[in-house]
């Protein structure tokens, strides 16, 4: 028992989920109780729903608190911190880098509340529960559990499927299970959520059927590659499968692109048409764990924030800021500018405006301008998930305690994934729809219409310049390890993440931009991305207290 007890000490909670309702900062933490649950509590519909709404949240915490963009920006090259949070940025993260515990932490909490939720509901439901909500409940859960197993599975390989907390507490023998197992537990497990859950939601941001293929989409797209063995060749099956779901999500769920991109991230923007699964975070004073605290990091300065804005240091890359059309390499930098309205919404430049946000400036306020700062290097600041000071969001806003919702797929992914299973193997398409398809999402940026056959580099591109900030960007590489590791090593091996100078033509309201590298900042500026650290090394925490997880990896076989 002592050789598991830290990594299932996260998995093993068993809290009642009436407990879970109070919010209280430390009711993951807690160990097991004698109480396992109130078995009254699930008498009514509302309450099992109830049981439920915590999986959308706060169990996503410490995931969603700065371990999202750290290994899903950071460590993928678009964004990097000059001074914080360096191992990511050098892409040398160990089993003591901070936020790699975190998300490890935070995607066991996530498997292990939604396994008490399925077996309380299944246990403990009564008769006054409509059989519809009690299959949507356990649905929702299996769908959560499926989504934070997909996280794990990327970040480490293999990792120990875990479905019943209880099994868990008497059972010394527990070790990692292998990718490819992992993988086809987790696309079982959604196709079971897909069929059970409603086409609409039960109530503003539950998942839906549509939720759960456009998660299928986005699983076999990942899984395609899975078996290659680095071969090139991703599973001609899994590629159909992918277009298949993508396609039924975009021709069937009534979800719709939103007409403009920055609008995406304008307050209020939640569970907006374009939205397939989010977080859902709520402003609440005195709670905490429900609210996201994303902002306090991302926001470049006070000046715009609420007490905190500590990401001034934060900045996106010069490898992506080069990925954006328009921004030309020249004898001495880079130099242009974009029609590309998403640069705008992802990151700032000097002397952009925007007017939803309120800076403070010497002797008053005004309506952001970015300012143009520094001699020889600056930071691009971080826009996306940045809402402004509590009187630009209607009073909801505090220090650390925001409410805007963090997206975890789009419509946008739908048709993107389609064009990419369409490519497949091949070098390029001509597939119209493919195209078509290609062409809603890059039009929306304000760019014209592609005509020439789309490339796998055209996809990979389009789908970091449309989800930078959003913790994507990683999850694309190591799709693309699974079949082709040496592109993945080249994209990465050739990004500079180290610091630069932004100069614009005029401010405010400038219409061009110079990039030049910071002539003494010579270290530091690549990375060496190889076999021996793609993956993430198991936090040590975990290791020193569960030698388990250094035996090989076995099979996993649903019980």
């Amino acid at each position: 028992m002592k050789a598991i007890k830290h990594i299932y000490y996260w998995i093993a909670v068993l809290i009642p989920v009436f407990i879970l309702s109070a919010c209280k900062e430390d009711f993951l933490e807690r160990p097991p109780t004698d109480s396992i649950v109130d078995a009254s509590f699930y008498q009514t519909d509302d309450q099992v729903l109830a049981s439920t709404a915590l999986l959308y949240s706060k169990v996503w915490f410490d995931y969603n608190d700065k371990a999202s963009y750290n290994l899903g920006d950071f460590r993928a090259g678009t964004a990097y911190s000059a001074y914080n949070d360096r191992g990511n940025v050098l892409f040398n993260t160990t089993g003591n880098t901070p936020e790699n515990g975190s998300a490890w932490r935070s995607f066991f909490i996530v498997v292990g509340q939604s396994n008490l939720a399925i077996n309380n509901i299944n246990q403990f439901a009564g008769t006054a529960v409509s059989p519809t909500v009690k299959k949507m409940a356990i649905a929702e859960a299996r769908f959560i559990r499926a989504l934070a197993y997909r996280f794990l599975v990327m970040n480490w390989g293999a990792v120990p499927v875990i479905e019943d907390n209880l099994k868990l507490l008497s059972d010394t023998t527990v070790t990692r299970n292998t990718p490819e197992s992992v993988w086809k537990f987790i696309t079982s497990e959604m196709r079971s959520a897909a069929n059970d859950l409603p086409e609409t939601p039960i109530r503003p941001g539950r998942v839906t059927k549509w939720s759960a293929e456009g998660m299928l989409a986005r699983f076999y797209l990942n899984r395609s590659g899975v078996e290659s063995n680095g071969s090139g060749q991703r599973s001609q099956m899994f590629l159909d499968s992918a277009k298949y779901y993508a396609e039924r999500v975009i021709t069937k769920s009534g979800a719709s692109l939103m007409k403009n991109y920055s609008d995406l991230f304008l307050f209020p923007y939640d569970n907006n048409p374009e939205s397939l699964f989010s977080l859902q975070w709520v402003y609440s004073p005195g709670a905490y764990g429900t609210q996201n605290t994303s902002p306090a990091y991302l926001a470049y300065s006070s000046d715009i924030a609420n007490g905190d804005g500590w990401g001034g240091d934060k900045s996106a890359t010069w490898w992506m800021i080069s990925q954006y059309d328009g921004i030309k390499t020249t004898a001495t930098g880079m130099q242009g500018r974009t029609l590309d309205q998403r640069l705008k919404a992802t990151f700032m430049l000097p002397g952009a405006s925007y007017p939803e946000i309120t800076q403070t400036i010497p002797g008053g306020e005004q309506k952001l301008i970015f300012p143009f700062t520094g001699t020889d290097n600056n930071f691009l600041g971080i826009k996306k998930y940045v809402t402004g000071k509590a009187k630009d969001v209607g009073g909801l806003a505090a220090s650390q305690n925001y409410g805007n919702d963090t997206y975890m797929m789009r419509l946008a992914e739908m048709y993107l994934i389609y064009a990419e299973a369409v490519l497949g193997n091949n070098a390029s398409t001509t597939d119209a729809t493919a195209l078509a398809y290609f062409n809603k999402v890059h039009t929306r940026a304000g760019l014209p219409a592609v005509e020439d056959p789309l490339t796998f580099d055209a996809i990979f591109k389009e789908r970091t310049v449309e989800f930078a900030m959003e913790g994507m960007a990683w999850y694309d590489l190591v799709s693309l390890h699974y079949y082709n590791p040496a592109k993945a090593y080249a994209i990465l091996n050739a990004q500079d993440r180290g610091l630069f100078f932004t100069a614009p033509d005029q401010f405010p309201n400038p219409t061009s931009w110079t990039f030049t590298k910071t002539s003494w900042a010579t270290n530091e500026r690549t990375i060496i991305a190889n076999s021996g650290n793609f993956l993430l090394p198991i936090p040590s925490a975990e290791l020193s207290q569960a030698p388990n997880l250094q035996k090989p990896a076995v099979d996993y076989y649903k019980k």
